[in-house]
């Protein structure tokens, strides 16, 4: 019975790697790109001249630039990983930071 526990206890973990990994960075690079258009005016059509489109908010472009930074961030550590671990390091999280270590 304490296998299945074991199971058990491995699949969540690997089910919330795979959501966050997975489904959560392309999350974040779409809700990036619709705050950009939000940013914009939220309008992707041209104006003929004389009319006047929507108003631009900043706070969607600063809001794009934060979610594409979180993405990329993601992303170096994903490499980061990946690459230590072919040298026989490992990525530790004990400090607030990310620090490459031995194995």
């Amino acid at each position: 019975m304490h296998n299945l526990g074991f199971a058990l206890e491995g699949a969540w973990k690997v089910l919330l790697a795979s959501v966050i990994l997975g489904a959560g960075l392309p999350l974040l690079f779409a809700l990036g790109i619709r705050s950009l258009a939000y940013g914009a005016g939220g309008d992707a059509e041209v104006h003929e001249s004389g009319v006047t489109g929507p108003k631009p908010h900043a706070i969607g472009t600063v809001l794009g630039y934060a979610l594409f930074a979180i993405v990329l961030l993601g992303v170096a550590l994903g490499i980061t990983f990946i690459v230590a671990s072919g040298f026989g390091k490992a990525l530790s999280f004990e400090h607030i930071y990310p620090m490459i270590v031995d194995k």
